[in-house]
């Protein structure tokens, strides 16, 4: 039994809850009346609720972002049925903004909008004394690090065992991408250096090798990035592994000097690109040198043993199918192990809304709240992006086709290419998702007789090559028509990184 108890519908149980973490470490004399309890969306609302209620809480924290925002309605419905006298208190960035109409937030008693590290205490003091707020929609200043205790203690052994480890050493951006919450957030704040790196070390100790940085900008102050950098690179062990996003234009010789130094594995960059069209940064308020972009991802990947993310947006205000294709083109030329093409999303709050009527904008009214058809870009163009989008996380993403898959992209454009290739995937299927790994490749070495039938021995041994990476030794029936010989080394794959990383490597 807690008389607080914090909670949220993750999104997968390896993502634990980094918020929620942060609530728990701040709240003071009241941490011994409280506990943890995350689920996540899989599991039926129903049933969450029950196990919520097994705790006999008075006061029930949730946390409610874009992935779980159906879901989460669903469950306070329920539970303001089952147990009227339990307060909820809602907060998190979908019930931060534009929260008057939402249904969650009229069935729930308060929302806090903002960051409710601290605010959250507050109110559950109130509410523990008696003391009910008159108004339900409580402000959160932003706030700062020196005020807040660090979560990282909170994090489990069954945490640092089985799911992902966030940390942040900042907050905040500078930078105003109407497309992104993060643009309202300011200013930035640091966390105080020495203590976030004693934090780290007191987890490096506990076996925690992947850390995934939440910051939007980690190489933002040069200085905290390159002690960052230098913490981890001095405890460099098989295994560790990590993650931060990074300004695409901004990498000095400082930091340069640093990450050419990490082996393969050990470091995973997130490159928000979003787009290379001029215009349509310039609409967006966006600042990126494109020249300075591709500069520094061409550094990345010829001089470093990086892991390279860059994400593009479809159907930006301004942004046609061939301008994103110019981009795409762009990008791909580069060879970044992963692109990820992402549908533009009309997150609560961002003032991308301000394009809405000039540029014809419509999204889908459901979360994610995806876009569904611009000025530039009508519904049926935008449903070929979106199973364009789908096809490359599963074909390219994957890593599961390193060898065979650039052999039908690099004459002429890669994006004219792979949408060939997506729209045959589309008419022979009807599918985007529960394609099975061996259906897959069947399917690929069907489209390449069909459309590469001058070189389709070569890609065949190419694809077998690629069948053979996760150490498979038998030649498979799809293949059976081709003489096919395998090469010294062909199989030996490193397996460093993550899964994934180690899947893109020759």
């Amino acid at each position: 039994m807690s008389e607080i108890l914090l909670s949220t519908l993750n999104a997968r149980y390896a993502h634990a809850a980094f918020g929620l973490r942060y609530l728990f470490a701040n709240l003071g004399e009241l941490q011994p009346r409280a506990a943890i309890a995350e689920f996540d969306i899989s599991q039926r609302p129903i049933d969450i609720a029950e196990k919520i209620l097994a705790h006999q809480p008075r006061i029930l924290g949730l946390g409610v972002y874009i992935w779980n925002i159906a879901p989460t309605t669903e469950l306070v419905g329920i539970l303001k049925r089952a147990a009227p006298r339990m307060t909820i208190v809602l907060g998190g960035p979908e019930v931060s903004h534009e929260y008057e109409a939402q249904e969650i937030v009229r069935l729930a008693d308060f929302t806090i909008t903002g960051e409710a590290d601290l605010e959250f205490t507050k109110l559950c003091g109130q509410l523990l004394r008696g003391q009910r707020p008159l108004i339900n929609i409580i402000q959160a200043d932003p706030p700062h690090f020196n005020e807040m205790r660090l979560p990282y203690d909170h994090y489990t052994s069954d945490d640092v065992a089985h799911r992902v480890i966030y940390v942040e050493a900042s907050r905040g951006c500078p930078f105003t991408c109407e497309f992104c919450l993060s643009s309202l957030e300011v200013p930035v704040r640091n966390a105080p250096l020495d203590a976030f790196l004693a934090e780290m070390e007191k987890l490096l100790d506990r076996g925690v090798k992947q850390f995934k940085f939440v910051d939007r900008t980690f190489n933002l102050n040069i200085q905290i990035g390159r002690a960052i950098l230098q913490f981890f690179l001095e405890r460099i062990q098989p295994g560790l592994f990590v993650h931060f996003e990074m300004i695409p234009d901004r990498l000095p010789d400082p930091l340069r000097e640093l990450i050419a130094q990490f082996p393969d594995g050990a470091l995973q960059f997130e490159v928000g690109i979003q787009t290379f069209n001029p215009e349509v940064q310039s609409l967006i308020s966006r600042r990126q040198n494109n020249e300075k972009t591709v500069e520094n991802l061409r550094w990345l990947r010829m001089q470093t043993k990086v892991h390279v993310h860059a994400d593009l947006i479809v159907g930006l205000p301004g942004e046609s199918i061939a301008s994103f294709a110019t981009g795409f083109d762009k990008l791909y030329s580069i060879r970044p192990q992963e692109i990820q093409v992402g549908m533009l999303k009309r997150l609560r709050g961002t003032p991308i809304v301000r394009h809405d009527a000039p540029w014809e904008m419509v999204y889908s009214p459901q979360a994610p709240y995806e876009v569904l058809s611009t000025k530039l870009i009508d519904f049926a163009d935008m449903c070929r992006m979106r199973r364009f989008a789908r096809f490359w996380d599963m074909l390219a993403n994957s890593g599961r086709f390193v060898h065979a898959l650039p052999l039908l992209l690099n004459e002429g454009s890669p994006f004219a290419n792979f949408m060939r290739l997506s729209e045959w995937l589309w008419q022979t299927t009807r599918q985007t998702h529960g394609i099975a790994l061996m259906r897959l490749f069947e399917l690929l070495l069907k489209f390449a007789k069909e459309h590469q039938a001058e070189w389709i021995d070569h890609f065949a041994h190419e694809l077998w090559k690629d069948y053979r990476r996760d150490g498979r030794t038998d030649k498979p029936s799809f293949l059976a028509e081709f003489e096919l010989v395998e090469e010294p080394g062909e199989r030996v794959i490193a397996r460093v990184g993550s899964e994934r990383q180690s899947r893109h490597r020759k």
